[in-house]
């Protein structure tokens, strides 16, 4: 076995657990010398174990609650969704709601976000879908109407029930708040149970490798679910570090809820809990394709020119109150603008370990930063943030720059986007995740990105940006060491004595295997506090 720590390797061939923590690094002969009668030894073959990866972003309770109906992921044309709902709709009972989820931008460049496009496919049923960013929704009127919406609801944040000429709502659902009325009062219907669904989510995580995560949309709901997944056979199966979820309109009365269930934990296991609380999750703008984000100068349809709080001073309060309770804040910025807002009041925080930590240590965070100029990239290096990014969203970008993404930036700021290699050159703090329903959980897809900033095994692809392209070993400290600084944790990431022993068993060296077949290196087996989780 070759053992592999960030950039470094070490000239060992074994590794003793104990309690869930990392005990001896050495040879096979030292390392046997130290078993038991009771010692379960696995023999790796000479294969090549690394820290366990932590995604450094995923939704995966919520994120299997979205994941209902049709996957409507790859189809780019209308003819192409309304097929898909035609067919889907014919499987189903009558009176079944249509739900479907990674429905793509470009199926309706031409027409607009309407509702009633997909009426006739679907021969009337109710239609709620979710666009693949998870930020916008579209239902059709069956379904508005059964939930009583009709275009006169107002929020507190940014969020919008579309409405046209007529006054009456278009379909289009602008922003999670909206969508949510909707979806929050669509029937359920029968299946597996949420939290055996989640089980099984993050068991696919696990099979790439995955032994950590940072979930970002934790309710009140979430931690239930969460206790009941400890309850099933093999619990939870990845370590969550749970971010709770902060909406503009939440009153003191919430932001003290929140701080009363800061550090709450899941059941103790060798190695540590499987689930605690330790951050809040806000966001501070939407998304650059649908001209939600906040970007220091508009975009090109005069979008995207204000943030996601009605008030910034409310931000910058509650931001105080979470960080005095000992919270890491989590902020959700895909524009330059809220990147700078976010990084200016996280400065101004007051903390022993420094301007942007919390009062735990652990450095607060922004999600996302798609497009940075100069500046906000010297600030984030300059205080620490955490620059938590997902280059495998650049997916849905097209080499001509005719998607909605590059269309709204324009040429000058789209050569910004997801500037990580930036981040990292200039000395700042780099994670890597999936944003998973968002994108492909599959953490070997995630880093294949972030080596070739295109579509991995097509050579031919058009490559993003190729000076922001990390290397082997960036990317696997983006994933492993890095991702658990950006937490908070010193025991975590490393494979040393002491370290918790969450650990992957990789076929070929993660490092060096070549970017394009990446995806494909099989995980032998996945370890969490020393237990095998996955293994092949």
């Amino acid at each position: 076995m070759t053992e592999s720590v960030g950039a470094e390797y070490i000239a060992a061939t074994a590794v003793a657990v104990m309690d869930g923590r990392i005990v001896s690094v050495g040879t096979d002969e030292e390392t046997l010398a130290l078993a038991q009668s009771t010692t379960h030894v696995i023999d790796a073959a000479g294969a090549v174990l690394t820290p366990g990866l932590i995604d450094s972003h995923m939704h995966p309770v919520w994120g299997t609650e979205l994941t209902t109906g049709i996957d409507l992921g790859g189809l780019t044309t209308l003819d192409q969704v309304r097929d898909a709902l035609a067919a889907y709709s014919r499987e189903l009972p009558p009176g079944v709601w249509i739900r479907g989820w990674n429905l793509d931008y470009k199926a309706l460049e031409a027409t607009g976000i309407r509702g009633d496009l997909f009426d006739t496919a679907v021969a009337g049923r109710p239609v709620a879908l979710v666009f693949y960013d998870l930020h916008t929704g579209l239902a059709n009127a069956a379904a508005l109407e059964a939930v009583g919406i009709n275009g006169g609801e107002t929020f507190t944040d940014a969020s919008e029930i579309v409405v046209g000429a007529d006054g009456q709502p278009t379909g289009e659902l602008r922003e999670i708040p909206a969508y949510m009325r909707v979806l929050d009062a669509a029937p359920v219907e029968g299946g597996e149970s949420l939290p055996e669904r989640v089980q099984q989510t993050l068991l696919a995580s696990a099979a790439s490798g995955v032994t950590s995560a940072a979930v970002m949309d934790g309710r009140a709901a979430t931690l239930q679910t969460l206790d009941a997944v400890e309850q099933l056979p093999g619990g939870l199966p990845v370590r969550l570090h749970l971010g709770l979820w902060h909406q503009p309109g939440d009153d003191d009365a919430a932001v003290e809820e929140r701080i009363r269930l800061r550090g709450r934990c899941g059941r103790e296991y060798p190695g540590g809990p499987r689930y605690q609380v330790s951050m809040i999750k806000m966001f501070i703008d939407g998304v650059i394709d649908n001209g939600t984000a906040w970007l220091h100068e508009p975009d090109t349809e005069g979008d995207s020119s204000s943030p996601f709080w009605h008030s910034v001073a409310r931000y910058e309060e509650v931001c105080r109150a979470y960080h005095r309770a000992g919270y890491q804040l989590a902020t959700h910025s895909c524009g330059d603008a809220g990147v700078a807002q976010a990084v200016s009041i996280y400065r101004s925080l007051d903390g022993p370990s420094g301007p942007a930590h919390s009062l735990s240590g652990a450095p607060h965070r922004i999600e996302h930063l798609e497009t940075l100029t100069d500046q906000d990239v010297a600030a984030l290096a300059d205080t620490g943030v955490v620059a938590s990014m997902q280059p495998l969203h650049m997916q849905w970008r097209e080499g001509d720059n005719s998607d909605s993404f590059a269309v709204r930036l324009g040429p000058e700021r789209v050569a910004h986007a997801f500037r990580v290699k930036d981040i990292v050159d200039a000395g700042g703090r780099a994670v890597l995740g999936s944003d998973w329903p968002v994108a492909q959980q599959d953490a070997r897809v995630g880093m294949a990105w972030a080596r070739l900033r295109r579509e991995p095994g097509d050579p031919g692809a058009s490559v993003f940006e190729p000076h922001q392209r990390l290397s082997g070993h960036e990317t696997l400290l983006a994933y492993t060491r890095w991702a658990a600084e950006a937490l908070g944790h010193a025991d975590l990431g490393f494979i040393a004595p002491g370290a918790i022993a969450d650990l992957t068993l990789w076929e070929e060296d993660p490092l060096t295997a070549d970017a394009d077949q990446l995806v494909n290196v099989p995980v032998r087996l996945t370890m969490l506090g020393g237990a095998p989780i996955h293994h092949s």
